[in-house]
C-alpha cells in the first residue's frame, strides 16, 4: 500500500507497539492540521491509511490537507469507513441483496462467497415491536410474542445471514434501539484489527443504514446515514465517493436554564440550522457550554442532524468523552488505549486546543432554550410551550379549511380553484370501560416515550418519572382515552428506573413497558382502541400524539392521528395527563389533588437538581456490563428459530415476507450505453418538503391498497398484514405500497389525498401503481416533478427502489436532500435540478406534458463532469412545448459509474465478478 507522506508508523501507546496512519507526518511535510475540523482530521487519517495510488491519491490527500473555509465541494474523496451499522427495517432487504447477488454469481458460475462483508456488520433488531398491547403489567410479553409471530421467517432469514456471511453479527430482538446499543455498547471510538500480523489502530467511523446513524457522533465518532445499497457496497469494500465538505461550526455558550431540557435544546438547534441551512454540510459542535455538556445530551443533539439536514452533528472527543467510555462500562485498558491514540494524533481536545476555522459559524446561547414542542408535521417547526394552544389552533383553522375545485380535467390544462370552505370543529362522545367522555380536535390519543433520541438521555427519562411520581402522589392520572407507551432504547433505562423507584409511578401513569425499540417514532404504534378509532374515522376528528422522538411527518405516527408534536419525556407524561394538546400549562391545571386543589405543572416539574441526584443514585457501570454481556445470544424464543444452512439462499416461492428481488434479472456483465429519455409520462406531480414517508411505505397496510389486496391474494388475512417496515424483504409489497402515504398530495389528482394519479393521455384516475405497470406495458418511461427539498427524512433505499421497480427513470425537482439524493444515483434514476428561481409553476409545467431528456448520451460519452446540465422538453397535448435546462445532480465521476452500470450494487457485482 502507497504512503507518499511516509505516514504508517509504528508507535508505542500503553505500553504495546501499534501501527498508525500518523497525522504528525503531514505536519511534519509543512501541512497546518491543528486549523482543521476535527471532521476533516478523520477523514484525513483515513485517505492516508488507504492510500493505494488509484481509489485515493496524493492529490486526493493533500486537497484535503489544504481544506480552506471558503473552497468545498470542487474535489471527490472516497472514504471507507471502519464499520457499517444497520437496523433490521432496513437490513434486511440489505441482506436480501447480498443473497440476491450471491445467486448471480452463481449464475455467472462465479464463487457466491465473493459477497461477503468485508467490514464489521452489525445489525440491531429494533424496528418491528409494535405497541399492540399497552397500560398493563404484561404488556411487554405480549407484544414480544406478538413480535415473534409476526416476524418469525425475517428473524430465520437473519439468522442464515448470521451464519452464511463472515462479519455479521445480529442483536436480536428486546435488547435495545440500534443507536443507543451502538452509543452505549458498539461503539470503539478506536478501533483495533490486526492485518499481516501488525496490530493496527485508527479512528471508529461508519455508516448507517438510518438517518440516526449520527446519533453517535455525540461520543466524537464520524458516522452519518446512508441508503441500504451505499451501506451494501460499503460492507463489500466499496469506498464512499464524497465531494470535500463544508463544516459549519456551531458554538454553545451558556447552561440551560431551569425547565428546560435535552429536547428543547435539540429542538431549538434543529429549527436554527433548518433556518439557515445545512442540507449535505457537516457541522461540529464547540465552545465554553461543552465542558457542562453531557453526553448523553450531545447524543440527543447529534442524533437529530437529519432533522436539521445535516451529513452529520460531530461532537470532540474529549475528557466528557472519556468518562462516559467508563460509566457505560468499557474497559480500562480500552479507555486507556483510546485516549493515548487520540492524543498521538492531535485528535484529543482540552483546554489548550485551538479553535479549528469552519466554514462559517451559528452561535447560541444555551441560556436562551425554552421549553417546546414541534410540531405539528415536522421536526424542525419548533413551538414554545406556552404558543401550542394558539399555534394549534391557527394550524386546526387551516387544516379544517379546504380549497374546492371546479370540474375542469386536469388533461384540459388542470384544475381551477373557485372556492375555499370550512370545515365546523368536531367533538364526540365514546364509551371506554363504561364510563362516557368527549373526544374532540385536539384530544390527544397518543402519548410516547419512545426513540434513541430521548432514551439514551438519563436525564430526560429520569425527569420523566420524577414527574410521573409528584403526579400520582398528588392524584393525578392519564386520561384514558390516551394510548400510553413506555419503550427505552436499552434495557438499562429500565433498569435505572426500577433501581431509582421510579418505574412504579410511570406504571400507575399506564407507561408501562411495552417493547425495547423504535415504536411510535417510526410508525409500529399500534391500533387506537376501538372506540377511539372510531370515534376519530366518524366525526372526522383531528387528533393529536405527543412522542419524544424525532419524527413526526404527515401519515407517520398512525394514520389516523393528523397532529404529531415531538417533546421531551416528562411533557409526553403531562399530556398525556392533561389529554390535550391545547392546553395553556402556565394558567390551566393538570387536575386536582386530593384535597381538591389545582395542580399545576410548574408544581410537578423535576428541578436540575433533583434529576442530578436520581441520576447519581440510579446509575452505575455494572449495570452496562450486566445487560450487554451477552447482547448476541438472545432469549429461548431467538435461539430456537431453526437456521438454514448454506451459502446461498434456499427462496420459499410462497413467502409474502422474504423474496428473491427482480434487481439482477437479466443483468449482463458488461453495462449498455446510456441513452436519452424520451416520450416520458408524469407519474406523480409533488410539492416541497416531499419525505421518503410520502415515497416509500411505512406503518400499517391498508386492506384496500394494492399491497393490502396483494396480501390477501396470499392468503393473507389483514389482521396478520404486519407493517410496510417488516415486509421490507419482499418488493411486491414495497413497489405496490410505493408513493401510497394516505397524506400524498399528487397535483395530478387535485383534491385527493393518497396513492392515485392518472393515467395519460386519457386521463383516467387509477391507484398509482396501476398506473404505473400499464406504463410498463406500453412502453412508457415514468418520471416524477417536485417541489424543494425532496426525499427529506429518513435513508429510506426503498424511497429509491420502490420507484425504480414502477419504471421511474428520473426526478426533477426543486432541490434533493442529501441521502435521497444518491439513493437516486444507486438506483440507476437519474436526478435532476431546476436551474435557481425556475420551478414547476414558474415553467407553467403541469404534469399532464410528455417529456424528453436530451444530453444524457452526450455526458457519458465523453469524461464525465459532474453537474452538467441537460435539455427538457415539455410537449403538450396542443403541440405547443416548454424547453429547459436542468442540472444533473449526479454530483462525482464515481457517482457517474454507479449511474452508467444501472446502480451502484451492478457496479460492485461487476467488479467482484471481475476477481
Amino acid at each position: 500500500m502507497a504512503s507518499s507522506f511516509d505516514a504508517h508508523r509504528t508507535v508505542t501507546l500503553d505500553g504495546n507497539p501499534y501501527c498508525i496512519a500518523s497525522l504528525r507526518a503531514l505536519e511534519e511535510r509543512g501541512f497546518s492540521l491543528a486549523r482543521l475540523p476535527q471532521a476533516i482530521r478523520i477523514l484525513l487519517e483515513n485517505l492516508l491509511r488507504h492510500e493505494d495510488g488509484q481509489t485515493v491519491t496524493r492529490e486526493d490527500i493533500e486537497a484535503l490537507a489544504r481544506w480552506d473555509r471558503s473552497v468545498q465541494g470542487r474535489h471527490e474523496i472516497a472514504f471507507l469507513p471502519a464499520r457499517v451499522l444497520l437496523q433490521d427495517f432496513t437490513g434486511v432487504p440489505a441482506v436480501v441483496d447480498l443473497a440476491a447477488m450471491r445467486d448471480q454469481m452463481v449464475g455467472w458460475h462465479k464463487n457466491p462467497r465473493l459477497v461477503n462483508p468485508l467490514f464489521p456488520a452489525e445489525l440491531v433488531i429494533d424496528h418491528s415491536v409494535q405497541v399492540d398491547f399497552f397500560g398493563t403489567p404484561d404488556a411487554y410479553e405480549r407484544n414480544v410474542a406478538r413480535e415473534y409471530e409476526r416476524n418469525r421467517e425475517r428473524y430465520m432469514f437473519l439468522r442464515w445471514g448470521q451464519r452464511a456471511f463472515d462479519n455479521f453479527k445480529v442483536v436480536p430482538p428486546g435488547k435495545g434501539i440500534v443507536h443507543q446499543v451502538n452509543l452505549e455498547y458498539l461503539a470503539r471510538v478506536v478501533m483495533r484489527a490486526e492485518s499481516d500480523g501488525d496490530v493496527w489502530l485508527y479512528p471508529d467511523t461508519l455508516v448507517g443504514t438510518d438517518s440516526h446513524t449520527t446519533m453517535v457522533n455525540g461520543l466524537g465518532v464520524l458516522g452519518w446515514g446512508v441508503g441500504g445499497i451505499e451501506a451494501e457496497a460499503a460492507m463489500l469494500g466499496q469506498p464512499l465517493s464524497m465531494l470535500i465538505p463544508e463544516v459549519i461550526g456551531v458554538r454553545l455558550t451558556g447552561t440551560l436554564p431551569e425547565g428546560a431540557t435535552a429536547t428543547d435544546l435539540v429542538l431549538r438547534i434543529t429549527e436554527l440550522l433548518r433556518q439557515y441551512g445545512v442540507v449535505g454540510k457537516f457541522v461540529e459542535y464547540f465552545g465554553p457550554a461543552l465542558q457542562q455538556l453531557p453526553l448523553a445530551d450531545r447524543a440527543t443533539v447529534a442524533n437529530m442532524a437529519p432533522e436539521y439536514g445535516a451529513t452529520c452533528g460531530l461532537f470532540p472527543i474529549d475528557r466528557v468523552s472519556l468518562e462516559y467510555l467508563r460509566f457505560t462500562g468499557r474497559s480500562d485498558e480500552h479507555v486507556r488505549l483510546v485516549e493515548a491514540y487520540l492524543r498521538e494524533q492531535g485528535l484529543f481536545w482540552d483546554e489548550d486546543s485551538p479553535e479549528p476555522e469552519y466554514t462559517d459559524i451559528i452561535e447560541l446561547d444555551l441560556g436562551t432554550v425554552e421549553p417546546s414542542l414541534a410540531g405539528p408535521t415536522r421536526p424542525q417547526d419548533r413551538v414554545p410551550l406556552r404558543d401550542v394552544p394558539r399555534s394549534f389552533d391557527e394550524w386546526l383553522r387551516s387544516t379544517r379549511s379546504r380549497t374546492v375545485f371546479s370540474a375542469t380535467g386536469v388533461s384540459s390544462g388542470g384544475a381551477v380553484a373557485t372556492a375555499t370552505e370550512t370545515k365546523p370543529a368536531a367533538s364526540v362522545q365514546i364509551e371506554l370501560d363504561g364510563a362516557p367522555y368527549t373526544l374532540r380536535d385536539g384530544s390527544i390519543v397518543i402519548a410516547a416515550i419512545t426513540s434513541c433520541t430521548n432514551t439514551s438521555n438519563p436525564s430526560v427519562m429520569l425527569a420523566a418519572g420524577i414527574l410521573a411520581r409528584k403526579a400520582v402522589q398528588l392524584g393525578l392520572q392519564s386520561k384514558p382515552w390516551v394510548k400510553t407507551s413506555l419503550a427505552p432504547g436499552s434495557r438499562v433505562v429500565t433498569d435505572y428506573l426500577r433501581d431509582s423507584g421510579l418505574l412504579p409511578y410511570l406504571e400507575q401513569l399506564r407507561f408501562a413497558l411495552v417493547g425495547y425499540g423504535c415504536t411510535t417514532c417510526i410508525g409500529n404504534s399500534g391500533p387506537l382502541p376501538e372506540p377511539v378509532a372510531r370515534a376519530i374515522e366518524e366525526a372526522d376528528l383531528v387528533a393529536a400524539a405527543v412522542l419524544s422522538g424525532n419524527r413526526n411527518f404527515e401519515g407517520r405516527v398512525h394514520p389516523l392521528v393528523r397532529a404529531n408534536y415531538l417533546a421531551s419525556p416528562p411533557l409526553v407524561v403531562a399530556y398525556a395527563i392533561a389529554g390535550r394538546i391545547d392546553i395553556d400549562f402556565e394558567n390551566e391545571p393538570l387536575g386536582v389533588d386530593h384535597a381538591g386543589n389545582p395542580v399545576f405543572l410548574r408544581d410537578i416539574w423535576p428541578s436540575h437538581q433533583e434529576i442530578r441526584e436520581a441520576i447519581e443514585q440510579a446509575m452505575d457501570p455494572e449495570t452496562f456490563r450486566a445487560e450487554y454481556a451477552n447482547v448476541f445470544e438472545g432469549d429461548q424464543r431467538w435461539q430456537a428459530l431453526p437456521v438454514p444452512e448454506g451459502d446461498t439462499y434456499r427462496w420459499d416461492p410462497d413467502s409474502t415476507y422474504v423474496r428473491r428481488p427482480p434487481f439482477f434479472d437479466g443483468m449482463a456483465q458488461e453495462p449498455s450505453d446510456v441513452e436519452d429519455i424520451r416520450g416520458a409520462r408524469a407519474l406523480v406531480v409533488l410539492g416541497d418538503s416531499i419525505t421518503t414517508d410520502h415515497i416509500s411505505p411505512a406503518g400499517a397496510i391498508p386492506p384496500d391498497s394494492p399491497a393490502g389486496q396483494y396480501l390477501i391474494e396470499h392468503g393473507v388475512p389483514p389482521a396478520e398484514f404486519n407493517t410496510y417496515g417488516a415486509r421490507r424483504g419482499n418488493h411486491e409489497v414495497m413497489m405496490r405500497g410505493t408513493f401510497a402515504n394516505i397524506r400524498l398530495r399528487n397535483r395530478l389528482v387535485p383534491g385527493t389525498e393518497g396513492g392515485w394519479t392518472i393515467h395519460l393521455p386519457d386521463g383516467e384516475k387509477m391507484t398509482i401503481f396501476d398506473a404505473a405497470m400499464r406504463y410498463q406495458q406500453e412502453g412508457v418511461p415514468l418520471i416524477v416533478l417536485a417541489g424543494k427539498e425532496y426525499g427529506s427524512g429518513s435513508s429510506r433505499d426503498w424511497a429509491a427502489k420502490g420507484p425504480r421497480l414502477l419504471g421511474v427513470v428520473a426526478v426533477l425537482a426543486e432541490s434533493f436532500e442529501r441521502i435521497h439524493r444518491s439513493n437516486l444515483v444507486g438506483m440507476g434514476i437519474v436526478p435532476l435540478q431546476f436551474a435557481d428561481g425556475q420551478s414547476i409553476d414558474s415553467l407553467g409545467l403541469t404534469g399532464t406534458e410528455e417529456y424528453d431528456i436530451i444530453g444524457l448520451r452526450d455526458l457519458f460519452r465523453r469524461t464525465f463532469e459532474p453537474r452538467r446540465q441537460v435539455t427538457v422538453i415539455a410537449r403538450r397535448a396542443d403541440g405547443s412545448s416548454v424547453e429547459f435546462s436542468a442540472t444533473v445532480r449526479i454530483d462525482t465521476p464515481r457517482e457517474a459509474d454507479y449511474y452508467r452500470h444501472g446502480g451502484i450494487l451492478h457496479y460492485v457485482l461487476r467488479c467482484l465478478a471481475r476477481r
